[in-house]
């Protein structure tokens, strides 16, 4: 075997480390993102540990195998070797998402406030009971709203959120208002036509993260004919939603909507 060919030889296997070292760390990654969730789901810690530990550096090590990877690629190719090239863009391609999905939702945290409370009415937002013991059990944040400061927060991060008139009585826009929360899936905890109030429930799929939402149906108080149809959504756990509230209530707004009358 001449020098060339020995050299030849030498960097194919080196690629082939390399390679197998970035998909090594790449499938570390992607245990600590599976991890995450099922410690807290589990009950083992505090979903902080899962967001602070496992998913940050969760994201180093996906970065960390997709950059390996990357350097197996480039050897691969001048040294000649296929099977490294695959194994070295399984290991980029894996690395690089498993770190993008911590990072978009850091990046989330810069851009949106941090509150986890949104409603259609801040000056008089409707108000929860029926899910008050389920929180309680769960050990949630309370349900007190805070104010001018997370009505400002609500306004310029959000602004399109709005209640819904009708020209619907009451009686028959609650049942609509019932009726579009039930296409959304969620978990109905009360229905009180009587009191106007529908109060429900909904968990993420990811981590299990469940909010509550109420729902408050009255007579128009402009002097107009017909209903005001009105909703609050809050996180059980947590400051910072991610826009998950608010892109509850503008799909249950978009469904409500699509209703007959409304």
């Amino acid at each position: 075997m001449t020098d060339q060919a020995l050299k030849v030889t030498g960097g194919s296997r080196l690629a082939s480390r390399v390679a197998a070292i970035g998909v090594g760390l790449a499938a570390i990654a992607l245990i600590m993102l599976v991890i995450a969730p099922l410690g807290w789901r589990a009950g083992w810690w505090h979903f902080s540990v899962s967001f602070q530990y496992f998913l940050t550096w969760g994201a180093y090590v996906g970065a960390a195998a997709a950059v390996i990877s990357l350097i197996a690629i480039v050897a691969a190719l001048v040294a000649g070797g296929r099977r490294s090239v695959v194994l070295g863009a399984v290991g980029l391609i894996a690395g690089a998402v498993i770190a993008y999905v911590p990072w978009s939702y850091r990046q989330v945290t810069y851009v949106l406030p941090r509150i986890h409370d949104i409603t259609t009415d801040t000056a008089n937002p409707p108000t929860f009971s029926a899910v008050l013991p389920l929180r309680q059990a769960e050990k949630a944040s309370p349900v007190a709203y805070e104010g001018d400061k997370v009505a400002a927060d609500q306004k310029r991060a959000y602004p399109d959120i709005a209640p819904v008139t009708t020209a619907l009585a009451p009686a028959e826009a609650f049942n609509r208002a019932l009726d579009s929360a039930k296409a959304l899936g969620w978990t109905i905890v009360a229905s009180e036509p009587a009191q106007g109030r529908i109060e429900a429930s909904q968990s993420s799929f990811w981590f299990g993260f469940t909010d509550d939402v109420v729902i408050r149906v009255v007579a128009r108080a402009d002097g107009q004919p017909g209903s005001r149809i009105d909703i609050r959504s809050v996180s059980r756990q947590g400051r910072h939603d991610f826009g998950v509230n608010a892109a509850r209530i503008r799909a249950y707004t978009a469904k409500l909507k699509q209703q007959p009358g409304i």
